[in-house]
């Protein structure tokens, strides 16, 4: 059984749709990144799930009830989601015990909520904030606290849309590992909206790509770095070499091999690919190692170098195909206009250049 299951939902602001026919899963207890560039649709598609907007079409199942269902909807307040904005959005005039209580049910509220916001706000950290107001806390105290609220409830999804964003990068890391923390040891299912690849990919069990509206490719985050569906999927979720090739001989779902500017390169087949199909190959820059320009191997000129302490990302200048990216770890990085080897490691994919079928999986 699902804990959430979203089908082909849509949603239009007048003339314009933002939805447009959004398919998803979600298992109980596990934590669901929705990745998206600003504008796919990400925050519309948890503002429907919370019952915030209604869906023109489509259908929302909490724990098998439907609960949106295009004509006929449950309030939000009945959903028992909990949900946490991008700013935290805590009342300013109420202490961190206030803010917390606000998301209970109004019968719980009072003294005898005393002790269910105590224990949240030490599940998050926070155990003896509960007199003081928001503007005595920090941004990631603040989030901690909004993290709080949502969970005082105990509810049966929790929604967050990019609560870390707008926190600075090393608070950023540290938030998100103790509220992801906090939602594991109680065993919430989770939904997190986001548009950064690497917190999407390192804190998820589960990982949905939505462009305009659409979800492009679901899956294990794994899956999705390595086998992307097309292209764009490819580059949005990670630093990507596409490069034009051609297929050399007749590959079939045991053999096959594909040739770029880089040389030739297994690829991964799902299905039978002509012998001289055009395709476009993935290739990804921990696959390329470099060496010393050698003759007869494939060269390049470094053009920019980017380091950043556990690896380096270098720009190579190749004859005939452009750019290529490489990322060094371990190493001293090259330095711009040293002239170097390169190498390609391991299988790669390939979509069918046409725009038809996918060579490989």
């Amino acid at each position: 059984m699902t804990a959430l299951e979203v089908t082909d939902v849509r949603k239009s602001y007048g003339a314009v749709p933002v939805l447009r026919g959004v398919s998803l899963s979600v298992r109980p207890g596990t934590l669901t990144a929705i990745l998206g560039a600003s504008g796919a649709g990400k925050t519309t598609l948890l503002r429907v799930i919370a019952g915030f907007e209604a869906a023109d079409e489509g259908i929302v199942t909490l724990d098998g009830n439907v609960v949106d269902s295009g004509r006929k909807r449950v309030p939000p307040e009945r959903r028992h989601i909990g949900f946490v904005p991008q700013d935290g959005a805590l009342f300013p005039h109420m202490t961190v015990g206030g803010n917390v209580a606000f998301g209970l049910p109004r019968a719980e509220r009072g003294r005898a909520a005393r002790g269910v916001i105590n224990e949240t706000l030490d599940m998050v950290g926070l155990a003896d904030f509960a007199g003081r107001y928001p503007h005595e806390l920090s941004g990631g105290q603040q989030q901690r606290v909004a993290i709080a609220r949502a969970l005082a409830s105990r509810p049966r999804l929790v929604l967050l849309d990019e609560p870390f964003a707008a926190l600075d990068a090393s608070l950023r890391s540290t938030v998100r590992t103790e509220v992801l923390a906090v939602l594991r040891a109680t065993g919430t299912t989770g939904v997190l909206v986001t548009h950064d690849q690497d917190e999407a990919l390192s804190v998820a069990d589960f990982v949905a790509v939505l462009r305009d509206g659409m979800i492009t490719q679901a899956g294990a985050p794994r899956s999705v770095y390595s086998t992307p569906a097309d292209p764009w999927t490819a580059a949005f979720v990670g630093t990507a070499n596409v490069l034009p090739g051609v297929a050399e001989e007749a590959a079939t779902k045991e053999s096959a091999i594909v040739r770029t500017v880089l040389g030739s390169h297994a690829l991964r087949c799902a299905e039978p690919v002509p012998a001289g199909t055009d395709v476009s190959v993935l290739i990804r820059p921990e696959q390329i190692t470099l060496g010393g320009a050698l003759p007869g191997h494939v060269t390049g000129l470094v053009t920019e170098t980017r380091y950043h302490g556990h690896d380096a990302l270098l720009t190579v200048r190749v004859d005939g195909v452009g750019f290529v990216r490489v990322r060094t770890i371990g190493t001293e990085p090259a330095s711009p206009g040293d002239e170097v080897g390169l190498e390609v490691d391991g299988p790669v994919i390939a979509w069918q250049a046409s725009g038809g079928e996918r060579g490989d999986a």
